[in-house]
């Protein structure tokens, strides 16, 4: 039997098994029709974020941000570079601090952008500062070990 992952939905929240084997096939979320693992920067509600972060199984970086953050609109295109170099072997997600100040506040952000890396429920690792998509994509690449 393949090995499958858990992964939310960032549409609908919606936790979806999907084969580690198809990962790269895009998989879509069985309830919405979502996108899973496409490539692409998704932005999360305070639901999707705490399903994401406390149960996908892929690792999943998401970036805390504000519209009104200069730093943070100057990495935004860095970003999305970083999701497609590392499209099924982690996934790029974006939570607005401002939207949700009570997640930010609990997750401890001093700072924005900030970019903390999950991995099956827990946080691995921190990134402070607007990088290039090269230092996003080494940075999940050295803590996730060479498969990612």
């Amino acid at each position: 039997m393949s090995e499958s992952m858990k992964l939310t939905c960032p549409v609908c929240g919606q936790m979806n098994r999907v084969p580690e084997a198809r990962l790269a096939q895009g998989p879509k979320c069985g309830s919405c029709g979502e996108a899973l693992v496409d490539g692409r920067v998704a932005e999360l509600d305070a639901g999707a974020h705490d399903k994401a972060t406390r149960g996908d199984e892929l690792p999943l970086l998401v970036d805390y941000w504000a519209p009104w953050c200069g730093p943070c609109r100057m990495m935004a295109p860095e970003f999305a570079k970083a999701a497609q170099a590392l499209k099924g072997r982690a996934r790029l997600m974006k939570l607005n601090t401002e939207d949700f100040p009570a997640i930010s506040q609990r997750a401890g952000i001093r700072g924005i952008p900030a970019l903390i890396l999950y991995r099956r429920g827990r946080e691995v690792a921190r990134l402070a500062g607007a990088r290039p998509a090269a230092e996003i994509v080494a940075f999940v690449q050295g803590h996730m070990g060479p498969k990612v």
